[in-house]
């Protein structure tokens, strides 16, 4: 267990959405994250926000600070979710490059992506300064070289390529060149991959240090509340309205058998707890980063990014007063489709060839990507809807899109145009037909991962060591999900996601079941940590019963 990580093993899924701790513990360890009641009772409010991450802070702190009532609700704890469990870049310098993000949304769309990135990554810093919070907010340069060794094939390409990404970034009004001899201090291992892109103005923080300081100042506001271990289990829009008659209200149902009733919704969730519609047009990764040592002053403090189709990146956080962590990523694959215990090991050789002054690795994690087909996140209304807002896609930059989300939404909610909206519109057709022959591969891929229907990963729960779980499927019954703890005791789960029915995975790195075919993660107890399911495995034993009350307590 890294530093500063005391959660117990089988309380665990209520703090975050796997087994490992991110570096953010280290000096935010989960206990100290504010804390919220549960619902007890049936409410009636103007604005409902489901999921405290980044998103749905950002919205509420948007809102509230416009003299909305909002009330947030969120399954688990709060910042229990993908933003607990990102590498903290504040970026513009988006991860699908503006020349690829033009070809889908034209040169104006591209602006519009580089302008509103760069006005969310700022206002994080405007807000914490405003708020007093002392996150690690500061301003830096990013750099993006090849994923090749200088002179190789590979490397003149890519070479040409991050030629033509500043060429365009600069044409939008970013601050950027290229040198095809930039080296980066600190970088002093043997492989030579200097040459590349320099882009300025951009930023990082620490990414719970913040949000924790948001939620406290609305936590003191008279017009927010915050309602956690709070399960949304059904969200629908009721009433009529035409012509400026009627009313529709939003009706939100939660597990525990409340119901609330809202003028809005918005699901900040990371991806919306719907069967299908936008689900269809994402695609869902699982992504791995390290934490390791090195003595302060011998890294340069930047964001670096390779030219990798699975990239790794880098970045700096605060340590000790000897040592700051270089936080590296990458790995990325789809949710539960590979391996994922060789994932660290990579990272970690990567990182000691280029960087040998790198000493200890205290935390290794991963979290979760998702990837909109047409490079733009979702912002706004739901397909269908009227009342209820979406925000999803976050295409790797989730932090700024969350921010964004914040501003996008209360603009909407009061009626303010907003030149931006229509680039993230989740109602967007064009752009999607743009990105067809992908939807199409995308789509066959998934609907082949039904096959886990026919596979077992165990053919004997005995097989299993402790610590580990699996799926049994045998002939005669339904696949079950099956994990047996440390000290031996084994429980069983329904191995079918609630979501679509597809067979989950045991995932080794997190002790979770994860769906190959939407996303959808559990931890080893069965609780749904990440959507498009709502609602946990269903227990097929009382231990797993039992296991989930533990749990959730």
């Amino acid at each position: 267990m890294p530093p500063n990580d005391t959660t117990p093993d089988g309380q665990r899924s209520m703090a975050t959405s796997g087994q490992t701790a991110p570096v953010w513990t280290h000096l935010l360890p989960f206990s100290d994250l504010p804390r919220s009641p549960s619902l007890t009772e049936d409410l009636e409010v103007p604005i409902v926000v489901i999921g405290a991450g980044i998103a749905g802070i950002q919205t509420a702190y948007e809102l509230v600070l416009r003299g909305h009532p909002v009330t947030l609700l969120e399954a688990r704890d709060a910042l229990s979710g993908e933003t607990g469990r990102t590498s903290g870049h504040l970026t513009n310098d988006l991860d699908d490059g503006y020349v690829e993000i033009a070809k889908k949304h034209g040169k104006d769309g591209a602006k519009i992506a580089a302008e509103s990135h760069a006005w969310a990554r700022d206002h994080v810093g405007d807000i914490a300064k405003k708020l007093g919070i002392e996150c690690e907010y500061r301003k830096l340069r990013a750099y993006n070289v090849s994923q090749y060794k200088r002179g190789e094939k590979g490397w003149v390409e890519e070479m040409e390529e991050l030629k033509s990404e500043a060429e365009m970034q600069r044409e939008l009004g970013m601050e950027v060149r290229f040198d095809e001899n930039l080296t980066v201090k600190g970088w002093s291992g043997s492989v030579d991959q200097r040459g590349g892109m320099v882009v300025e103005n951009q930023a990082t923080f620490h990414p719970t240090k913040y949000l924790a300081g948001v939620l406290n100042w609305l936590k003191e506001q008279p017009n927010f509340k915050c309602y956690t271990r709070t399960r949304v289990a059904s969200i629908k829009e009721s009433g009529i309205e035409a012509l400026g008659l009627g009313h529709k209200k939003v009706v939100i149902q939660t597990e525990n058998g409340h119901t609330v009733t809202a003028d809005f919704a918005v699901e900040a969730t990371c991806v919306p707890l719907q069967k299908l519609s936008v689900i269809t047009q994402l695609e869902f990764f699982r992504t791995y980063c390290i934490a390791a040592r090195v003595p302060k002053g011998s890294v340069e403090d930047c964001l670096l990014y390779d030219d990798a189709e699975m990239y790794k990146y880098i970045r700096l956080t605060a340590c000790d007063d000897k040592n700051d962590y270089l936080v590296v990523g990458g790995c990325d694959h789809k949710v539960g489709q590979e391996e994922t215990t060789p994932r660290f090991d990579e990272l970690e050789t990567w990182t000691r060839e280029r960087f040998p002054q790198a000493t200890i690795i205290d935390y290794k994690w991963s979290g979760q990507i998702f990837e909109p087909v047409d490079f733009m996140g979702m912002i706004g209304k739901n397909q269908g809807c009227d009342k209820t807002f979406i925000v999803t896609g976050d295409s790797g930059d989730g932090l700024t899109h969350g921010v964004l989300a914040g501003r996008l939404i209360a603009d909407e909610i009061d009626g303010v145009e907003n030149p931006w909206a229509k680039l993230y519109n989740p109602k967007r057709i064009g752009t999607m037909l743009k990105s067809l022959p992908s939807l199409i591969s995308h789509d066959i891929q998934i609907n082949t991962q039904y096959k886990r229907f026919l596979q077992t990963d165990i053919t004997d729960i005995e097989d299993l060591v402790p610590g580990s779980g699996g799926v049994l499927n045998t002939a005669t019954s339904k696949p079950l999900a099956v994990y047996k703890n440390e000290n031996g005791k084994v429980h069983k789960y329904s191995a079918l996601c609630p979501h679509l029915k597809g067979v989950v995975c045991w995932n080794a790195v997190e002790k979770s079941f994860d769906c190959p075919v939407h996303g959808s993660r559990f931890s080893s107890e069965g609780i749904c940590v990440s959507g498009p399911a709502k609602m946990n495995l269903a227990p097929s034993d009382d231990s797993g019963v039992t296991a989930q009350e533990v749990a959730a307590a």
